[in-house]
């Protein structure tokens, strides 16, 4: 254990792209478990990691505009095809959410195959690299979410089903690049499964549970020099884990007084 990795530098800005992503994740969580659409997060997340690493074999600068274009593209497209699809087989609409996944997944390998690199890239796209993010690259997505959460809570994403999956597809192909796709899913279904029994207050529960699940993994991959991504997936769980339970415990305690 090794107390020279806690460095404010380098975890701070990792921790604010963690709570970036958490802004928007919670709540969408929340909507795709009540949709019982558990597997979309993957699927877009892996449409917009293909278009990033199709990006990539061009040799276009990462995080240049024709990269972005490129991820929100192949993300909004993945989102109107399950919008289609939705739309016209709901009974099967899982089942195509994990071909698509299984398919862009595909798509990235066959990309990188002659890349001798290829398996580092895939590497990083999957599990990210938050402990390089930096202030400059935060802003920008703020800027962009802020936009998504005015109209995620404003009346019209209650008009159009497609408004959730386009919200959605852009959300996650920022996101993606920030941390990475593992962490995406996490952050997305864990919060939500931990205040899944909540309605008043759930999204601000989700939110505390996140932001102590990035704050434990980030400070636990600092001192035991372990990857940030990987570690910070384990502690989310955790807190979901110890949330939910607690959330659980306050019913019955409610119940034991009125007996008394």
């Amino acid at each position: 254990m090794s107390w020279d990795g806690l460095d404010i530098d380098i975890l701070g800005p990792a921790f604010m792209a963690g709570l970036l992503v958490a802004s928007t994740h919670v709540p969408l969580g929340r909507q795709v478990l009540k949709r019982g659409i558990i597997f979309l997060d993957l699927a877009v997340a892996q449409t917009a990691g293909m278009g990033i690493v199709a990006a990539h074999t061009l040799h276009w600068e990462p995080g240049g505009w024709q990269v972005q274009l490129v991820a929100v593209g192949a993300a909004v497209c993945a989102a109107l095809l399950l919008n289609l699809t939705e739309r016209r087989w709901p009974e099967i609409q899982e089942a195509l959410i994990g071909c698509l996944f299984i398919l862009a997944s595909s798509g990235s390998v066959l990309l990188l195959a002659a890349n001798p690199h290829g398996g580092e890239h895939l590497r990083e796209l999957l599990v990210g690299q938050i402990l390089w993010v930096n202030y400059q690259q935060i802003i920008p997505v703020a800027l962009l979410y802020s936009v998504l959460l005015v109209v995620w809570f404003s009346p019209l994403r209650h008009r159009s089903l497609l408004l959730f999956y386009l919200l959605f597809a852009v959300a996650i192909t920022a996101s993606v690049q920030l941390v990475g796709v593992f962490l995406v899913f996490a952050t997305l279904i864990l919060p939500a499964l931990a205040v899944r029994q909540r309605e008043s207050g759930a999204d601000l529960i989700g939110y505390a549970v996140a932001a102590a699940g990035y704050a434990l993994g980030l400070v636990m991959a600092a001192l035991l020099d372990m990857p940030a991504g990987a570690m910070i997936v384990y502690t989310l769980a955790m807190v979901s884990l110890i949330g939910s339970w607690l959330m659980r415990q306050k019913p019955s305690n409610h119940n034991v007084s009125q007996t008394q």
